[in-house]
Order: structure tokens, then sequence, then C-alpha cells
């Protein structure tokens, strides 16, 4: 579903109208402040700001908006991050239209919208229970900060060019690269790199 299709679907709902559309997460605050929509569709992948760091913006100067992403990247990795953050759904892409406008009004009547799947995945982590997995579904054990220090290592930011995206000394950094290394079971900081280029390209983050 690309932003264009998912617009005309939701405009020829009666009780759905779509107020305005933008590109990037700048342009996106923006609107927000502008328009006041009930209900903000994010992607994850966006220029500027990552979908997790304007989810956590637009919840902390618009609180009252309600944010749904639908992505196409993997669930099991984003979707409690996007909770944890102020999101109030994720829906993958590939669901489609009918799930979607199902989503919308769910998160529209306040409730939390994720999949089957992926709830009873939450309900096992709040209930102790922690399903093992492959690497990928490591990156689930990581912690926030850590999780986007991987993230801006597989964009190809330097460590100091990380430290300033993320408003934290290069020492934290380096800390947080090395507890990555020991969570994920990696060899050191080269296997670490490789490792991260190769999976922000996978998800289609660059």
């Amino acid at each position: 579903m690309t932003r264009y299709g998912i617009a005309q679907l939701i405009s020829q709902e009666p009780d759905l109208k779509v107020c305005g559309e933008v590109d990037n997460a700048h342009r996106a605050l923006a609107a927000v402040k502008t328009l006041k929509p009930d209900l903000v569709l994010a992607d994850l992948a966006m220029p500027g700001k990552s979908g997790l760091e304007l989810i956590r913006e637009l919840k902390a100067q618009h609180p009252e908006v309600a944010v749904l992403v639908v992505s196409m990247h993997d669930e099991s990795i984003y979707a409690e991050r996007v909770l944890r953050a102020g999101g109030r759904g994720y829906l993958m892409k590939s669901a489609g239209g009918e799930k979607l406008l199902q989503a919308i009004r769910r998160v529209l009547r306040g409730q939390v919208c994720v999949s089957e799947a992926m709830s009873d995945r939450i309900m096992d982590v709040f209930a102790g229970r922690h399903p093992g997995g492959a690497r990928d579904s490591t990156l689930a054990a990581l912690t926030e900060r850590e999780f986007g220090v991987f993230e801006l290592l597989g964009q190809g930011l330097t460590t100091r060019e990380t430290a300033k995206h993320l408003h934290i000394s290069s020492k934290t950094v380096e800390t947080h690269r090395l507890h990555i290394v020991e969570k994920l079971k990696l060899k050191g900081s080269s296997e670490l790199t490789k490792f991260a280029i190769c999976w922000v390209r996978a998800q289609g983050l660059v």
C-alpha cells in the first residue's frame, strides 16, 4: 500500500476523512500542529527521522493524537517498540485495505491494534515468558537506546555522528555497542557493523 493508495482508500469511507499528507517527519510534526488530526498514520522509514522518533515527538507535543504505524517492516522487531514509544497500533502493509480500515477504527475507539500473533507475543513478555528465536528475534532484547544505536550504525553513522544524533556522549555509544555485541553473540565490533548494515538494508531503512 502506497501513501496515495491509503489516502484514496480512507477517502472512500463516509466516516473517515484524510486531512493531510506529508512525506517526512519534520513536515508531519508541522502538519499535526496545524491540522489537529485525531489519528496519524506513520511509516517507520522516512527522511529526517525514524518512525519511532516521530512517535515519541508526537506524543510529547500532541499527547491527544493517536498514532498507528503502517509498515512493511517486521512486526516482531518493531510492534512492541512502537507501543512503548506511544503508538496505538502496528499493521503490516501486506495485511490489506480491509484490515487497515478495521485498525483505524479500532484505534479511533481508543483501543490498541496489533496482529493476533503479536498480541500473544506481548502477553508472553508481560507474563514473564520469553520466546526464543534466531538472531533477528534477539534484536527484541535490545533496549530502546541500544536499538537506536544499532539502527544508526547500520545506516553508516560513525560513533561521533551517532552520539550527536542521540544527544549522548561517544563513550556512551561505545558502551551500548559493547552490550549489543554481547546480546547478539557477535565476535566483535567488525561483525556488528556488517550485521547492522545488512539488517538495515534488508529492512529498507536506507
